[in-house]
């Protein structure tokens, strides 16, 4: 009987360890002047600080869309050794709106998570600890932050990504935040992905972003890979056949937690 117990004991133990702990934390924003809420995955009994991944939504998503998507996302914070954050980026693109001062969801990003985040998680608090990516509407706001915080985040990502939305000027309400696009032509071109790369250095960040054959997207990622192989910006881009829909994501984020792990053990060395 006293076997019996030891081995149930071992097995919960080490069982223990195959799955991470989660929370559902809300915190005052300054920069958005409301609370807002965040889903923080970890993996359990780890002692020595980890890098972290954002994980932003789409458009109609909220902080719970990829853990929903990713069931299994418990199960990757314990075997890759990351901690997964997940903001609710409600349908803002990731950007600050230069007509409405409520809306300022990069300085929410860069000003209040992430510093929250550090202090309050066992987190490696500098760049080569952080990366970002995100579906759809995430994906634009994965790239286009951290192409403009290379001084926060060492890697960004896109699945998906809306990386040029001046396509699509009635779509997603964008113009609520950035005015009609006719009369507000370069304030669109600024808040793009492909404009914010102009900017970037080459190895100033490592970047991978991929989109499907049938994906409505597609045209504006392969114009963004165009545009930095011109500018001689290093990253990998992936081309595969699928859909704009959680089958893809699903599919695409374990490569991207692949690349980013890549990372992060280099920079660990």
């Amino acid at each position: 009987m006293q076997r019996i117990l030891l081995f149930l004991l071992v097995l919960v133990a080490s069982s223990s360890k195959l799955f991470a702990a989660v929370d559902t934390v809300t915190i005052y924003s300054n920069s958005l002047h409301k609370n807002v809420k965040f889903v923080v995955v970890q993996p359990q009994n780890e002692s020595k600080a980890l890098p972290t991944v954002y994980l932003l939504n789409g458009y109609g998503g909220n902080y719970a869309q990829w853990p929903k998507f990713i069931p299994d996302l418990q199960q990757k914070a314990d075997a890759l050794g990351m901690i997964f954050v997940c903001p609710d980026g409600a349908n803002s693109w990731y950007f600050d709106s230069p007509i409405d001062s409520s809306f300022r969801y990069e300085s929410y990003i860069i000003k209040d998570l992430v510093p929250y985040v550090d202090q309050h998680y066992k987190t490696i608090a500098q760049k080569s600890g952080r990366a970002i990516t995100g579906l759809s509407m995430g994906g634009h706001g994965g790239l286009y932050l951290s192409v403009r915080h290379t001084d926060i985040f060492g890697a960004g990502g896109s699945t998906s990504g809306g990386v040029d939305f001046r396509p699509f000027p009635n779509n997603w309400e964008i113009k609520k935040a950035l005015g009609d696009y006719e009369t507000n032509t370069a304030i669109w071109d600024d808040h793009t992905v492909v404009k914010a790369v102009e900017s970037l250095k080459n190895n100033e960040l490592k970047i991978i972003f991929d989109c499907g054959l049938g994906d409505f997207f597609l045209k504006v990622n392969r114009s963004l890979h165009e545009k930095l192989m011109v500018l001689k910006i290093d990253h990998d881009y992936i081309e595969r056949p699928g859909e704009h829909n959680q089958p893809y994501w699903k599919n695409s984020i374990d490569y991207q937690l692949l690349f980013f792990k890549k990372y992060f053990d280099s920079t660990a060395k």
